[in-house]
């Protein structure tokens, strides 16, 4: 029954993901036919086989605007929406903590400064946009892990508490730096604003192929983890009972989190709420069971994602809400009910 029931969810949260990429694929400015967005992604296979399944070629105006403009940017938020929602399933897992997400241990504040210094070093030029700042933002976002992961050490072992108090210190101090970091930016001022929000407008197939890979990596890790999450979401003194090296594999699941969330950060800007929401609404489908809780999380997220990004980019078109907003007018008040619910049940960790 429980596989069955995973099984049905994975089905369906895929199903849903379909649809929601389809609708933001059509929706928008100019509004693209159904059958155009299908024939337009249908032209990259091969020309036998379009031709076997009867594919007719695709207006070249919406297949323009489906190739080169939208779907680049549905992918990037897929697959960011993908990271956050997987790595905020582990965390909470990792943590006993259902108030965790992905920016738990000041990945978002390291990738907010590194990004901020790029802005300001490369006067936030729309080609260092495409390649450089990306590339400050993961930097940053990975020397924040490092540095937390180095204080939350005590004798040799990383305690929960202390990650969290860790992440909260660092976050702290590097917000500070970002401060600072915005009064120097001068005219780039609402660049780091508006990357500091969230955003993937003018996101292309370089961001994509930027940061696919890395996320793909850490979700392919925490999915191979996901039996050991299983074991220690029991208490970390039956996990060693059972003979999981505990500090080893705590460290790996931060690492792999922090792999996929950092490169997701790093081309979308800070995306709150997402790694909160979305790892609830898959716990509920699927229940405990990591093996079906990371890749639903996975899908849920990026259909998540695409959807508020759909919202943020059409809602006051032809301008657009940075996405970060959207996720938080949702998140917040999930966040204050998860909170409420915590206080209720007197047990805010595990």
């Amino acid at each position: 029954m429980p596989r069955r029931r995973a099984a049905g969810s994975l089905i369906a949260v895929l199903v849903v993901s379909v649809a929601v990429l389809m609708v933001s694929a059509s929706v928008g400015t100019v509004g693209v036919p159904v059958a155009e967005t299908l024939r337009s992604v249908a032209g990259c296979l091969p020309g036998s086989i379009r031709t076997a399944l009867g594919i007719a070629g695709a207006d070249p105006a919406y297949e323009a605007i489906i190739m080169k403009v939208r779907l680049p940017r549905i992918m990037l938020g897929f697959a960011a929406g993908a990271a956050l929602g997987a790595a905020g399933a582990c965390y909470q897992g990792l943590l006993g903590n259902p108030l965790a997400d992905p920016y738990i241990i000041g990945v978002s504040s390291g990738a907010a400064l590194g990004a901020s210094i790029g802005i300001v070093l490369t006067s936030g030029s729309m080609a260092a946009f495409g390649g450089t700042i990306p590339l400050f933002a993961f930097a940053g976002a990975v020397a924040s892990m490092v540095l937390v992961m180095a204080l939350a050490q005590i004798k040799g072992k990383i305690q929960s508490e202390s990650l969290l108090l860790s992440g909260v210190v660092v976050g702290s101090f590097i917000w500070a730096l970002v401060s600072f970091t915005m009064l120097a930016a001068g005219e780039d001022l609402p660049k780091v604003m508006m990357w500091l929000m969230g955003s993937l407008s003018a996101r292309n197939w370089g961001h994509f192929a930027m940061s696919a890979p890395y996320i793909a990596l850490g979700i392919a890790a925490l999915m191979i983890m996901s039996r050991g999450l299983n074991v220690i979401s029991m208490g970390e003194e039956q996990a060693r009972f059972m003979g999981l090296g505990v500090e080893g594999f705590k460290k790996a699941v931060i690492v792999a989190c922090s792999l996929a969330t950092s490169a997701a950060v790093g081309v979308s800007g800070i995306i709150g709420f997402v790694g909160l929401i979305v790892p609830h609404m898959a716990r509920y489908m699927t229940g405990p069971d990591h093996r079906a809780l990371i890749p639903v999380s996975a899908l849920a997220g990026g259909a998540l994602l695409v959807a508020a990004d759909t919202v943020a980019r059409t809602v006051i078109s032809p301008a657009e809400l940075p996405v970060g907003t959207v996720t938080a007018l949702v998140g917040a008040p999930f966040f204050f009910y998860l909170l409420r619910r915590s206080r209720k049940e007197g047990k805010p960790g595990r």
